[in-house]
């Protein structure tokens, strides 16, 4: 992890943060997922609605999502780089995430996320979210083939 931050405390709990919910994406476990979320998370996904606004909403969208991809779960964060300031931060990277369909076949992409955090009541939470994948403009096809 490649984390900035003047305090050493807070670089130590948004790694341990981070890295719970990625597990937890990895385990396909909504209600640990749910936790790294603020109530009020404004996520914009690479799939379904243009926004979902709160975190009862985003956590329906996750479980549609892993509803799709009935067996083992791919969520891989790479080259991450988060900011902090005192109570704001900001963070990015890229994810190798997937599922394995019915017939066993592991079915991924890279995506491009951004997350801006907020430190609520000592702990650092996602308060903004941003899934995307980078598409030919021309013919408005998704580019699941790029690799970093």
């Amino acid at each position: 992890m490649n984390t900035i931050t003047q305090n050493a405390a807070d670089h130590v709990s948004i790694e341990q943060t981070l890295n719970r919910w990625s597990q937890a994406v990895s385990d396909k476990d909504l209600p640990r997922i749910g936790e790294h979320y603020s109530s009020d998370v404004l996520a914009f996904d690479a799939v379904g609605q243009l926004q979902f606004k709160g975190r009862d909403a985003y956590m329906a969208h996750w479980q549609a999502c892993m509803a799709t991809c009935p067996g083992p779960t791919l969520f891989d964060m790479q080259q991450l780089h988060v900011e902090l300031g005192q109570d704001l931060g900001f963070g990015h990277f890229l994810c190798h995430c997937g599922g394995t369909n019915e017939q066993g076949e592991m079915q991924s992409s890279w995506l491009r996320v951004s997350q801006g955090y907020r430190k609520q009541n000592g702990q650092w939470l996602i308060a903004h979210e941003h899934f995307s994948l980078p598409f030919d403009m021309l013919t408005g096809q998704t580019a699941f083939n790029l690799q970093p």
